[in-house]
């Protein structure tokens, strides 16, 4: 049988056989009560990795993001993020939805970054038809904008102009491993002008279940009450966090391969007639790309790739998205171009 090549996301790997190990042999507790040791061990770890006071254990990155939001803005207050943010595209509303704060999208550049003139100038002044802008909200790496990391001195910037006005920085940072990797600095670094962050053990570092949020002591505090408010509350939850981890202890270093893994697939999808991608645009392990042969939509293109054992999502009419993880070998990669050249052929 043939083995599936599944590109479709880095959430789709498996736990490695020491994360089940880890799993299967967690020390344990209640941690609604603070009694999970493990939960405490990787909570501490991740404050530590961040260069934060303290962080908090959460079942997922929209949980992350939701309880970050709810606990720097009160209802009726505003944030400012990208209208390509996750947040805005991907979490239905919550912050919305469950907290009355109301997102103001401005524009992401095809990097990621939001021009800093415009996030300074969407700042509101105190006039009582304004909502409150209380919060920036950036993505590092940036998911719909293809994997892209943002540049240090742009992070330092916009924590710079939220300090000046007022304002807290939160960055949804569920790919920052990915992102630390491909700049060659540390994940403290890149998070050294936000007031939090939101971080993922599920995507690139394989293990099963689990995000975190990092701050000072009284944002954890309040983001803690946010968690329980929203559900997220776990008890003997260790055997979620000793993956998460044996993921930070054995699994960052490591996304490097699977940056030059997508870096390969763009340079070889390229090359293929009826393909549209600039390779320049890869910067981790993530590959947006246009299907322009007449007659194909990036949904026909799916399905027909799919038939012949890889999966990529369509994300538009014409646009599909591949992504590399521990799963990927080079192999599959060069298989991959092979089908797609094939599909594209016929």
């Amino acid at each position: 049988m043939t083995t599936v090549i599944d590109l479709r996301s880095d959430t789709v790997t498996k736990p490695t056989p020491a994360m089940r190990r880890a799993m299967a042999e967690a020390e344990v507790g209640d941690d609604v009560y603070g009694e999970d040791p493990t939960i405490n061990r990787l909570e501490a770890l991740v404050a530590e990795r961040l260069g934060k006071e303290a962080a908090l254990f959460v079942p997922s990155g929209t949980m992350g993001n939701l309880i970050s939001v709810l606990s720097h803005c009160g209802r009726g207050d505003e944030m400012l993020l990208g209208d390509q943010a996750h947040i805005f595209h991907y979490e239905q509303g919550g912050s919305a939805a469950v907290g009355g704060v109301h997102p103001r999208i401005l524009p992401n550049r095809p990097d990621g970054a939001i021009d800093l003139q415009q996030l300074a100038g969407a700042i509101r002044g105190d006039d009582e038809h304004f909502p409150v802008t209380r919060l920036i909200a950036l993505e590092n790496t940036h998911n719909r904008c293809g994997g892209r990391v943002l540049p240090l001195d742009y992070i330092d910037a916009v924590g710079a102009l939220a300090r000046a006005r007022g304002l807290k920085l939160h960055i949804d940072g569920a790919r920052l491993w990915n992102a630390a990797v491909a700049l060659g600095e540390s994940p403290a670094r890149l998070v050294a002008a936000a007031d939090s962050v939101s971080v993922c053990f599920s995507k690139g570092l394989a293990a099963p279940v689990g995000s975190a949020v990092a701050g000072s002591q009284e944002f954890i505090r309040r983001a803690r009450r946010m968690r329980k408010q929203v559900g997220g509350g776990m008890r003997q939850a260790g055997v979620l966090a000793a993956a998460a981890i044996v993921a930070l202890e054995q699994m960052v270093d490591r996304l490097a391969e699977d940056h030059a893994h997508a870096r390969r697939l763009a340079h070889g999808l390229a090359n293929i007639d009826g393909i549209r991608l600039d390779p320049a645009t890869v910067e981790t392990n993530i590959v947006y790309f246009d299907v322009i042969k007449p007659g194909w939509d990036a949904a026909k293109l799916s399905a027909a790739l799919a038939a012949e054992g890889v999966r990529m999502n369509d994300t538009g009419p014409y646009r599909l998205r591949a992504v590399t993880h521990y799963e990927i070998s080079a192999a599959d990669v060069e298989r991959t171009l092979t089908i797609v050249e094939a599909v594209l052929r016929t």
